[in-house]
């Protein structure tokens, strides 16, 4: 590590348990989590995505402060149109910040984008996603939340309004309107403008999900129904009024989450699981980086399928061990891999639950962040991490204050999420890693994880040795 940033950094250094099976009340969660602040969660079920076969978790982020952003979303076997959907929504929303907040040369001046994910139901036949936007670079509050169903029986993505009978769409929408019209902020007038016209109505119903008990739980974003100053509105029709007017696709989706069952079968081709490498560590790390140069090679955002998994085999041929930052969304979904990466001998710590700017949240958001994420990693390896990154490098008082975990920044930014050139990032690496530096990668890349065989040699023939964070700092 560099003289200049040794000290910095050493003082630096200083569960989704439910299965689709069995659904449990899911603990209160902020706009940081994925869901409104002080909004009931939806659903009411815990959904475990490490059940769900073949899935993927597309993922993107910079680690840059001048242009911040994350977004993530799933990719379920069999629910292409519903992927692709989603894809178009996410890569629209990151193109308009992009050419916003980071076009800017004096950087994003305090915008951010973030698009989580969150499972409604995955069971049966129907799949339920939600993505949550917090863009601070708009207007208001910047929170939206927009859901995605697909129906796997039809093979058919649907929207929100095809949970409700084409027949009785009028009569949902008049009870609606009942429930929202005598609301401070919401005038009457401007409410039957707003659902007369198809256009409008559709635009305004795109949060819809069922409740445990079975009733339908309709969220507007903050400004759809109501004058801004109101907030978010939510209205939630009891299971009694809401199943006749539930189109036969509704009537399952709430049967589902009800009651769910133990599988997910969207009628995709047999998608076979991915393979799990079963690298085992022979031993502790007797490296004595005061002896030898060594260098700490960290990878942000995972795990990612495949990537992470080519990454342990890439390693393994080197006996080289790293640190990875770990999402606690990702975690959730591939645990198994977790696993792979601590039995190899690598070091699991915590890069926040879904990447947000951890400054910007209250000292209890920041908490639930990072406590839902080590709780994850916990589940998958046994382990409790003793290290976080946080996103962006962003760390100050409040965030320190809220956990007893060490944050950890770096010494070599690759900017492999700008440049997806395995030969540029390896030669970055390559060309400025010095003894004892710390560098910056990320494993969601399939470009990052290329760069790394051409890595690992040259600077194993250099003389170099790969360590974990922590073993870094132990030796110094």
């Amino acid at each position: 590590m560099r003289s200049h940033t040794l000290l910095p950094a050493l003082v630096l250094l200083g569960s989704l348990t439910a299965a689709c099976a069995h659904g449990t009340s899911e603990p209160p969660v902020t706009a940081a989590d994925g869901a409104r602040p002080g909004a009931s969660p939806s659903p009411a079920r815990t959904v475990d995505p490490s059940r769900i076969k073949g899935l993927e978790i597309v993922s993107d982020s910079s680690e840059n402060g001048s242009c911040p952003f994350a977004t993530s979303y799933p990719d379920v076997p069999g629910a292409e149109a519903m992927t692709a959907a989603m894809k178009k929504d996410v890569e629209r929303r990151l193109a308009t910040f992009r050419s916003g907040a980071c076009s800017d040369p004096g950087g994003a001046d305090g915008r951010e984008l973030n698009i989580s994910h969150q499972f409604l139901v995955a069971s049966g036949d129907v799949l339920g996603v939600r993505l949550t936007t917090q863009d601070q670079s708009s207007a208001g509050d910047g929170l939206s939340a927009r859901t995605y169903w697909y129906d796997g029986k039809a093979d058919a993505y649907r929207t929100t309004l095809g949970l409700v009978a084409d027949g009785s769409r009028d009569a949902f929408v008049a009870a609606l309107k009942d429930q929202l019209k005598d609301r401070q902020g919401v005038d009457a007038a401007a409410l039957d403008d707003r659902f007369s016209d198809p256009e409008t109505r559709d635009a305004a119903l795109h949060d819809m999900v069922f409740t445990a008990d079975g009733g339908l739980r309709v969220h507007f974003d903050r400004g759809d129904v109501g004058v801004p100053a109101a907030g978010a509105q939510t209205v939630t029709i009891p299971q009694k009024t809401i199943t006749p007017w539930l189109s036969a696709f509704g009537k399952r989706a709430q049967r589902q989450t009800m009651s769910p069952s133990r599988s997910l079968d969207l009628g995709a081709p047999h998608v076979p699981a991915p393979a799990v490498p079963t690298h085992t560590a022979s031993g502790d790390d007797d490296t004595d980086c005061r002896k030898v140069k060594c260098l700490a090679l960290t990878f942000d955002d995972g795990p990612a399928v495949p990537e992470s998994a080519t990454l342990l085999t890439h390693l393994a041929r080197y006996k080289a061990r790293v640190t990875f930052f770990t999402v606690g969304q990702n975690v959730a979904a591939h645990p198994d891999l977790v696993r792979a990466e601590a039995k190899a001998g690598h070091e699991i710590g915590n890069h926040s639950w879904n990447h947000p700017d951890l400054t910007r949240l209250t000292p209890q958001q920041v908490a639930s962040q990072l406590n839902r994420t080590s709780a994850a990693i916990k589940a998958a390896t046994g382990r409790t991490p003793t290290l976080f990154r946080p996103p962006y490098g962003a760390v100050n008082r409040t965030v320190r204050a809220a956990t007893a975990l060490s944050p950890v920044l770096w010494d070599v930014d690759t900017e492999d999420w700008k440049y997806r050139d395995p030969a540029k990032v390896a030669r970055t690496v390559i060309t400025k890693a010095q003894p004892n530096d710390v560098v910056l990668l990320h494993d969601i890349h399939a470009t990052s994880v290329a760069a790394v065989p051409e890595i690992l040699r040259t600077l194993t023939a250099e003389g170099f040795h790969f360590v974990t964070v922590s073993h870094l700092r132990a030796t110094l």
